[in-house]
């Protein structure tokens, strides 16, 4: 059974950062797209980030500069560290996972998604 687990989300002031860490589980993912999308209160589920399998990246306009993606294949584990957080990026973060190697920024080119993690962020 094939598991995403996201962690270290939380409360942060406008201006700090957090780590998001997803633990994957039940299947390695060394050669496969992994990316993060999140999704606010009555909003879509939005691209946030996401890393090929050669650990090149592709990110949302909107967190350009302020995001970074990262992959720890030996651990099986995507990172997100996020700096300079504003209130606008206060959603809950989900990590995902795609069968190619390749980025997507569609959601529905995900296959597996992990339950997700809060963040907010306060102003």
């Amino acid at each position: 059974q094939v598991q995403l687990v996201e962690s270290g989300g939380g409360l942060v002031q406008a201006g700090g950062s957090l780590r998001l860490s997803c633990a994957a589980s039940g299947r390695t993912f060394s050669n496969n797209a992994m990316a993060w999308f999140r999704q606010a209160p009555g909003k879509e589920r939005e691209f946030v980030a996401a890393i090929n399998w050669s650990s090149g990246t592709h990110y949302a306009e909107f967190v350009k500069g302020r995001f970074t993606i990262s992959r720890d294949k030996a651990k099986n584990t995507v990172y997100l560290q996020m700096n300079s957080l504003k209130p606008e990026d206060t959603a809950i973060y989900y990590c995902a996972g795609r069968y190619a190697g390749w980025i997507s920024d569609v959601k529905n080119d995900y296959v597996y998604w992990g339950q997700g993690t809060q963040v907010t962020v306060s102003s």
